[in-house]
């Protein structure tokens, strides 16, 4: 039987990759006073990370039930950050090899209790845990956006014992999180593969002439009643990820359309990957911070 983790809610979390994400995933597992570890090789982005959690930490906490701030550290050393860890999120770029490279040093590093989860937004983590001896520990939880999007998707990697899964469902919501099951293996699991369809078709009418993206967003607006539309929703996420994801899906069917493809490259050539560099396919946001 797969062990469970002990004794978690003395233990940290910790999150490898200090991106959008990963600071963001390091943010709500230190809403119940505990330690969250973030490491990643570029110490600027990585104190970033912190600063960020630590920010909004007071005010993400008061609205989890039984919360209270807990503590965002960086650790640049990855085996240190994730040596007592009951649970260790990997959130870095969408690069097949450089997950498998990760999972296979994480199933040295951590505890033999440990769960060992991916945040990857398209693939599934059965391709990066294939062969691990410990893969029964290992699946996919997959974060949207929060603290506003508090959803997310467990799923997973084909040999996951399913009392981690049940762990997993069952814990997560102590940090003010949602999990859902998809209980079969999805790429772009339940929510993203909707919202892939849709970001897609309106990349495409973008790259068609067809509209532009202020205008498709104020009538996603006001047709769905959202504040953002898939264009600014993008840029949120980052122009370069997109394409990453969208790369993923053509792969796996090549009859999908070349035009979003084709319009992201234009916007990641000019340097506009959007909220990160400031500009991408809108350019009011304020000016990144220079080092």
């Amino acid at each position: 039987m797969t062990p469970i983790p002990q004794n978690y809610r003395n233990r940290p979390v910790a999150v490898v990759g200090a991106g959008t994400l990963g600071r963001r995933i390091a943010l709500m597992f230190a809403t119940r006073g505990g330690q969250a570890h973030i490491t990643d090789p570029n110490t600027e982005q990585g104190e970033q990370a912190v600063a960020y959690a630590m920010a909004e930490l007071p005010t993400v906490a008061a609205k989890v039930d039984g919360g209270t701030p807990g503590t965002v550290t960086y650790v640049p050393d990855q085996a240190d950050a994730v040596a007592n860890a009951w649970l260790v999120v990997e959130a870095v770029p969408e690069k097949l090899e450089l997950k498998k490279a990760i999972f296979a040093q994480l199933e040295t590093d951590c505890a033999a209790d440990a769960i060992i989860a991916s945040n990857s937004s398209s693939y599934a983590s059965r391709l990066f845990t294939e062969g691990l001896k410990t893969n029964d520990r290992m699946l996919n939880t997959h974060f949207y956006m929060p603290p506003a999007a508090t959803a997310l998707d467990v799923m997973s990697d084909g040999n996951t014992a399913p009392e981690i899964i049940d762990f997993v469902l069952r814990t997560f919501p102590e940090y003010g999180l949602h999990p859902f099951h998809c209980r079969r293996e999805s790429t772009g699991f339940i929510f993203n593969r909707i919202w892939a369809a849709l970001k897609r078709e309106s990349l495409e009418v973008v790259y068609e002439g067809v509209s532009v993206p202020e205008d498709v967003d104020a009538m996603f607006a006001m047709n769905f009643g959202t504040k953002a539309g898939p264009f600014r929703m993008m840029d949120q996420v980052g122009l370069d990820v997109v394409l990453d994801i969208e790369e993923h899906y053509a792969q796996e069917n090549p009859n999908l359309p070349e035009g979003p493809r084709i319009l992201l490259r234009k916007y990641i050539d000019q340097g506009k990957l959007g909220v990160k560099t400031g500009a991408g396919f809108y350019d009011d946001y304020p000016e990144p911070k220079q080092s």
